[in-house]
Formats: structure tokens, sequence, C-alpha cells
């Protein structure tokens, strides 16, 4: 079993919005479990979706980091 994520900490880990993630959790493209009003994320899933938005040509599944 993996060490579910928060949206939250998703966020953090791959500079995406939390609403984005959600977007991403709706469609199915990152797995996911909502537990109350909270939705946890499967790590290894957020990580092959990083990894595929990396190797994608399109930069629009770049995340988009925070500015300092």
């Amino acid at each position: 079993m993996p060490e579910w994520l928060s949206v939250e900490e998703a966020a953090d880990k791959s500079g995406y919005h939390p609403e984005y993630l959600r977007r991403l959790i709706r469609a199915s493209k990152i797995e996911a479990v909502k537990k109350g009003l909270m939705w946890w994320v499967d790590p290894d899933s957020l990580d092959a979706y990083l990894k595929e938005a990396q190797e994608a040509d399109d930069a629009r599944y770049a995340p988009r980091r925070k500015r300092s």
C-alpha cells in the first residue's frame, strides 16, 4: 500500500495547482481515493503522470512552478 499524498502535498511535489490535480483525478489520469471531503493521491500514479508530461512535446502539460 503506498503512502497516499493529500492534493496539497501532491501540488507541492509536482508544481501543479491543486485544482488542476483534482481535474486530473476526475479524468482518471491520476489514481486517487476520496475519503470524506479530501482526495488522496497515489504517489506512483503521480510520478508516472509527471514522467509522461516531461516526455510530451506539448508544453501545456508541464507543471507551473510557483514564483518566489
